[in-house]
């Protein structure tokens, strides 16, 4: 019997039981008499949750379709099983995860971001604050040189140590450049108008976070909001822009598709188009990869990121040039809303 199993017993705090269960990612589908629901262990702050789910609620009440919790009869978010464990429960959506393949998914779950940014402002509360993006870049410099000063003392061994050090110099450079880039922007400017402003970001949007729906007027519903901050609304479509980007080996045209439909509901600053082009100049799936290598230690290294490093490195022009060709000319673009 697994962990959501016993979990299920915490559905009586709700005065529901289940017709049936299933398991999915991290957790369990519940069919009950209020619908289709999903009960989560939940590791996280009560504090924080509150907050979320009066932002779920704004959207809820605003047309938006979104995952909000439940309260127990204890008027609680949270409720214990017989073990102590805890878990949410919250409502739930019959559909699919975005289909990375259909650009009509990809299209649609963009303008659902950009209707979500609009919604998503809240009083800004300083401990829920995303770090300044200089001081995580700053920060990931240091441990790329870390790791290649690791690997060159031990001895590359492997296929993925040989690769990052035949490679390192190349997206370090880029790296730099990214920070420079920054250093040329106004982004402490568009960083605290983003604070004042409450302005809230997902965190995680991304494909498996994103539902389309049957016989919605939107077709879409969102989900996982546990990694919500007070930031750049922006860094949410870098975020869903890049993985979408990374399978279309950095598709010009596709971005543009992306930007325009984003731009048309929500449009996009000049300060955020050069936030946008330093994002996509900085090399985070390379920082990424290289990190959880380096923070695992293992001797045994997947193949699965053996591939995904020598990926990037395959890709390394096309990604550099796709930085400096879509961003190049925010004028130009905007000409291009009313289109």
């Amino acid at each position: 019997m697994s962990l959501y199993d016993y979990g299920l017993g915490t559905l009586a705090q709700y005065e529901l039981t289940a017709d049936r269960s299933a398991r999915t990612r991290g957790a369990l589908l519940c069919y009950t008499t209020q619908g289709l629901l999903i009960l989560r262990e939940f590791h996280g702050s009560e504090k924080k949750l509150e907050k979320q789910q009066e932002l779920l609620m704004k959207l809820q009440e605003n047309g938006i379709n979104t995952d909000y919790f439940l309260r127990n009869n204890q008027e609680s978010l949270v409720s214990k099983d017989k073990t102590e464990q805890r878990f949410t429960l919250q409502h739930w959506y019959e559909g699919k995860e975005c289909d990375t393949k259909s650009r009509e998914d990809i299209l649609k779950s963009v303008r659902t971001l950009a209707r979500l940014h609009i919604l998503m402002k809240m009083e800004p509360v300083e401990e829920y604050r995303e770090r300044s993006l200089r001081e995580e870049y700053l920060r990931h410099n240091q441990e790329l040189r870390k790791i290649r000063k690791f690997i060159r003392n031990k001895g590359a061994s492997n296929v993925f140590e040989k690769n990052y050090l035949a490679s390192v110099e190349q997206f370090l450079e880029r790296a730099q450049y990214a920070v420079k880039l920054l250093d040329e922007t106004d982004y402490d400017d568009l960083r605290e108008r983003a604070w004042r402003e409450g302005q809230v970001c997902h965190g995680e949007y991304n494909q498996h976070n994103i539902l389309m729906l049957k016989g919605d007027h939107f077709g879409t519903a969102v989900t996982n909001f546990g990694h919500w901050s007070f930031d750049i609304q922006i860094a949410d479509l870098y975020r869903f822009m890049r993985k979408i980007l990374e399978k279309y080996n950095w598709n010009l045209e596709l971005a543009g598709e992306m930007l325009r439909e984003y731009h048309k509901i929500r449009p996009i600053s000049a300060e955020e188009w050069k936030n946008l082009r330093v994002r996509f100049t900085y090399p985070e799936k390379y920082w990424k990869l290289a990190n959880y290598y380096y923070s695992h230690k293992k001797v045994w290294i997947s193949e699965k990121n053996v591939e995904k490093l020598q990926n990037l490195i395959r890709q390394r022009e096309i990604w550099e040039n796709f930085a400096e060709e879509c961003f190049r000319d925010y004028p130009r673009y905007c000409s291009l809303r009313s289109q």
